[in-house]
C-alpha cells in the first residue's frame, strides 16, 4: 500500500492506538536572521498551526556557510542550551532548517508517521553522503531508500534528543552533519546509538531533501490541495528541504507549497502582507525610477507618454534616465516637462554603472527603485501602485513580447546560470495560471525596496560579472543573498518592444515598425475609431460606390507628411516619368512613391491589414491581395499643382487618404466624380476614400487655393 493511495497511513492505526497530541509538538528552528525564507517558512507553520521556536534571533551566524561547505555547528550549540530548559519528557521536538522548508501537511499527519517509524528518533535521509565520502561504507545498507543521514532535519523525544546532543562540545563552524552522523554509524557509540534509538527516514515519508532527489520529486495537485510526490518511493513528504544547491527548486515548490495556488482557488498568498495605497492619509512613497535608453527603441515619445499616465502623484517621483544613444526624439522634452518632479539624464559608459542605484540608495527619501528599460510598454496605468502595493523586496509585473513566450523572468536557470524553461513558465505566461511567482530572474521592469538597497544590496559592482551580463549578474547577487525576486502576472500590466531590426535611416523610424511591432504601431498610426468600422458601420457613402471611413491617426499623417518632406525629392508632375513601368504618367502629379522612401513592403502590410477587410466587406465577392503598382504621397499647391484633370485610375479600386485638415492646413481641394456630378469638398483628416479605379468612377481633383494638401493614394490590383 502506498501513501498516494487510500489507505494512506492507516497500516498501524488497527494494531496500535494513537498516543501523540498535537501539542506535545514543538518545531525548533534556528533563525539569526529574518529573511525571506523564513518568512516562507513562518506562513507554511502558520498554515497548518505548528508551534513554533525559533532560535538565535539577532545573534551573528557563525556556522558557515554549509550550502557549498561543512558547518551548523552553532544550530547544535543552540539546540542544547534550548533543550537544558525543557522537563516535559513527552515533549516531542522537530527541529528543522527554516530558510529553506516548507511544510506540506500538519502535525497530525507528521506524528502518525513518526509513529509508524517505531523509533525514538528519526532522521531525514539523502541518496549522496555529506561532508565525508569515506564514511560511505560504515552506513547500514537498506533494502529499499536512502542510505544516509540528513541533519537538516529530525524529529523525537525530548530526553532522547537531549541525550543526542549532550556531547556536543565542537565549534560554531563545525559540521553538525558529521556530528549526527558518526553518532548514527561509529561503533564506538554504537550502544549509545541504540539508546537514543536512530533511524531514517529512508523513504521519505516525512523528510524530503532535494539535494539529489529533484527528478523523484513532482507537484501533485488533488482535490484543492498541492503536495510534493516522491515518484521513486511513492510518498508525500510532509517537510521539503531545499538543502545545498536546490534554492531555485525549493522556491519553485514554494510557489504551490502549501496550497500557496491551486487549481481551485489559485493563489490564495497574494493578498496577503499587502501595502495598501488607496485611501493613503500621508503622503505616497517617493520612487525615483531609472530609465535605461541602452539602444535604438522605437516609440520612444510614447513610452514617456504612458509613463506620465501612470496614476501616481508625479511630486512623488523622481526620474533617472540613462541614455546610451544620441538621443534626441520629438516631443519627448515636452512630455518629460510635465512630470513636476527632479529628473536627472546622463550618460555613463557602463550600464552597470548606471544601474547601481546609488541615487536611491544614498537619499534617506527615497523608499522605492523602480528600473525600467525603454522597450518596456506599460499599458496599465495602475502599474506602479499595484507593485507597490505587493509589498514584495523585489517585484516584476510581467510583459510578454506580442505572439511570442518571451517574457521579462525567467522560471529555472540551467547548470550554467542561463535560461531554463519550468514546468509552468507556458502557464503563467499564457495566464493560464495567475498569481504572484518567486522566480529565479527578472529583468527589463522591476520595483526594488530602497532599504533593500541600503542593508542587503549595498554593493556598488551588483551588476558585474566576468561571465555574466548586467541583468543576470544582478539577479545572481540577489540570490546569493537569499533575497526573494517575483513576478506578478496578475493584471495585465503591458508588453515589450522588438528591437532587433529597428532601422535608424529615417525621419520617422517608428513608421517602418509595422511587422516588428504591429500592436504598437496599430495604437500609434491607426485612427482611434477605426475598430468600431465593423461594429457600428462607422462608413459613410457619400457618393454611389465611394465608401469613406477613418483609417490613420493625426501622428500618422503627420509622419508621413514629414517624411516625405523631409526626403525632398518630389516630381516634377510632367509626363516623363523614369519611376514607373514604360516611362509615360499621361495623369502627372507632384508627388513621391513609397518605394523611394523604402516604404513599399510596409506599405502593402498596412494595405493587408486594414483596407483590404473593409474592400471585401463593401464590395462583396471581391477578394484582395493588396497588390499595387502605385503607392505614392501626393502634395497640392497653388503655385505648384493646384488640381488634377479628369481622368480614371489604372487600379480595380483606389484608396485616396487626407493627410492634412482642409480649413486649417489648406483650402480648397476635393474630389469630384464627374459621372455622378458628386463632390467630396471637406476630405477629413486621416479618412480614407475607397472607390472603384477604372470605368466608373471618372474624377478629377478640385482645386487647393491656399496652402498645400496632401493625400496618400494607392492604385490597388492594377
Amino acid at each position: 500500500m502506498t501513501e498516494t493511495g487510500s489507505g494512506m497511513l492507516n497500516i498501524f492505526l488497527n494494531s496500535s492506538p494513537m498516543l501523540f497530541l498535537s501539542d506535545k509538538l514543538l518545531v525548533v528552528t534556528v533563525a539569526t536572521k529574518e529573511t525571506d525564507g523564513f518568512r516562507r517558512f513562518l506562513r507554511s507553520a502558520k498554515h497548518f498551526n505548528y508551534s513554533v521556536k525559533v532560535l538565535g534571533r539577532n545573534q551573528k551566524w557563525r556556522g558557515g556557510d554549509h550550502t557549498t561547505a561543512p558547518g551548523g555547528g552553532q544550530n547544535v550549540r543552540l539546540l542544547k542550551e534550548a533543550l537544558e530548559e525543557m522537563k516535559d519528557s513527552e515533549k516531542i521536538i522537530l527541529f528543522i532548517d527554516s530558510y529553506d522548508v516548507v511544510f506540506a501537511s500538519g502535525p497530525k499527519e507528521l506524528l502518525k508517521k513518526f509513529q509508524q517509524a517505531r523509533h525514538k528518533v528519526v532522521f531525514s535521509s539523502e541518496s549522496l553522503i555529506w561532508p565525508e565520502r569515506h564514511l560511505e561504507d560504515k552506513h547500514p545498507h537498506v533494502r529499499e531508500g536512502n542510505r544516509f543521514l540528513g541533519s537538516g532535519g529530525f524529529i523525537g523525544y525530548l530526553p532522547n534528543i537531549k541525550e543526542m546532543v549532550s556531547d556536543w562540545l565542537g565549534e560554531d563552524a563545525d559540521s553538525d552533519q558529521l556530528y549526527f552522523t558518526k553518532i548514527y554509524i561509529d561503533p564506538a557509540k554504537k550502544v549509545r546509538s541504540k539508546s537514543i534509538n536512530i533511524t531514517l527516514d529512508s523513504k521519505c515519508r516525512l523528510f524530503q531533501n532535494l539535494h539529489g532527489a529533484l527528478d523523484e520529486v513532482v507537484l501533485k495537485f488533488e482535490d484543492g490541495r498541492v503536495r510534493a510526490r516522491n515518484v521513486l518511493y511513492d510518498t508525500l513528504p510532509v517537510i521539503i528541504h531545499g538543502n545545498g544547491p536546490t534554492k531555485l527548486q525549493i522556491n519553485y515548490l514554494g510557489n504551490y507549497i502549501p496550497n500557496t495556488w491551486t487549481f481551485e482557488t489559485g493563489c490564495t498568498a497574494c493578498q496577503e502582507d499587502l501595502r495598501p495605497l488607496t485611501g493613503l492619509q500621508s503622503e505616497y512613497p517617493l520612487v525615483m525610477i531609472g530609465i535605461f535608453i541602452q539602444q535604438p527603441t522605437p516609440f520612444v515619445t510614447v513610452f514617456f507618454e504612458r509613463l506620465l499616465n501612470q496614476q501616481y502623484p508625479k511630486n512623488r517621483l523622481q526620474l533617472f534616465i540613462y541614455n546610451k544613444n544620441d538621443w534626441r526624439e520629438e516631443g519627448c522634452q515636452e512630455t518629460l516637462g510635465q512630470f513636476q518632479c527632479h529628473i536627472i539624464c546622463c550618460r555613463l559608459t557602463h550600464p552597470a554603472e548606471a544601474r547601481c542605484h546609488d541615487l536611491c540608495r544614498k537619499d534617506k527619501d527615497c523608499d522605492y527603485f523602480l528600473s525600467l528599460d525603454i522597450e518596456v510598454v506599460l499599458k496599465n496605468e495602475n502599474t506602479l501602485k499595484i507593485i507597490i502595493e505587493q509589498n514584495l523586496p523585489i517585484v516584476a509585473p510581467m510583459i510578454t513580447r506580442t505572439g511570442r513566450l518571451w517574457s521579462n523572468f525567467w522560471g529555472a536557470l540551467s547548470a550554467d546560470g542561463y535560461y531554463a524553461r519550468s514546468e509552468d513558465y507556458v502557464d503563467i505566461v499564457q495566464g493560464r495560471r495567475v498569481g504572484v511567482w518567486n522566480v529565479p530572474y527578472v529583468s527589463s521592469v522591476y520595483l526594488i525596496k530602497a532599504d533593500l538597497l541600503r542593508t542587503e544590496l549595498t554593493e556598488y559592482d551588483l551588476f558585474n560579472s566576468n561571465s555574466l551580463d548586467s541583468d543576470m549578474a544582478f539577479c545572481d547577487n540577489v540570490r546569493n543573498k537569499g533575497i526573494f525576486m517575483y513576478v506578478s502576472n496578475m493584471h495585465n500590466f503591458g508588453r515589450i518592444l522588438s528591437t532587433e531590426n529597428y532601422k535608424t535611416s529615417h525621419l520617422h523610424n517608428d513608421l517602418w515598425q509595422i511587422f516588428e511591432n504591429p500592436v504598437d504601431w496599430q495604437e500609434r498610426y491607426i485612427h482611434k475609431n477605426y475598430t468600431l468600422i465593423m461594429k457600428n458601420k462607422l462608413i459613410e457613402t457619400p457618393c454611389p460606390d465611394v465608401y469613406w471611413f477613418p483609417v490613420f491617426s493625426d501622428v500618422a499623417c503627420n509622419h508621413l507628411i514629414e517624411e516625405m518632406e523631409h526626403f525632398g525629392r518630389w516630381s516634377g508632375g510632367k509626363n516623363t516619368d523614369t519611376r514607373i513601368q514604360g516611362g509615360y504618367e499621361n495623369v502627372p502629379t507632384i508627388d513621391i512613391h513609397m518605394n523611394q522612401i523604402n516604404f513599399e513592403k510596409e506599405w502593402h502590410k498596412f494595405l493587408l491589414e486594414y483596407i483590404a477587410p473593409i474592400t471585401e466587406k463593401m464590395y462583396p465577392g471581391y477578394y484582395t491581395k493588396a497588390h499595387f503598382d502605385l503607392a505614392f504621397v501626393v502634395r497640392y499647391k497653388p503655385d505648384e499643382q493646384p488640381s488634377l484633370r479628369p481622368h480614371h485610375d489604372a487600379s480595380t479600386f483606389t484608396i485616396n487618404i487626407a493627410l492634412n485638415q482642409v480649413g486649417l492646413d489648406y483650402q480648397g481641394g476635393g474630389c469630384r466624380f464627374l459621372r455622378y456630378n458628386c463632390s467630396i469638398q471637406a476630405p477629413r483628416k486621416g479618412w480614407a476614400l475607397m472607390h472603384p479605379g477604372r470605368l466608373t468612377h471618372y474624377h478629377e481633383g478640385l482645386p487647393t487655393t491656399a496652402g498645400t494638401r496632401y493625400i496618400a493614394v494607392s492604385f490597388v490590383d492594377p
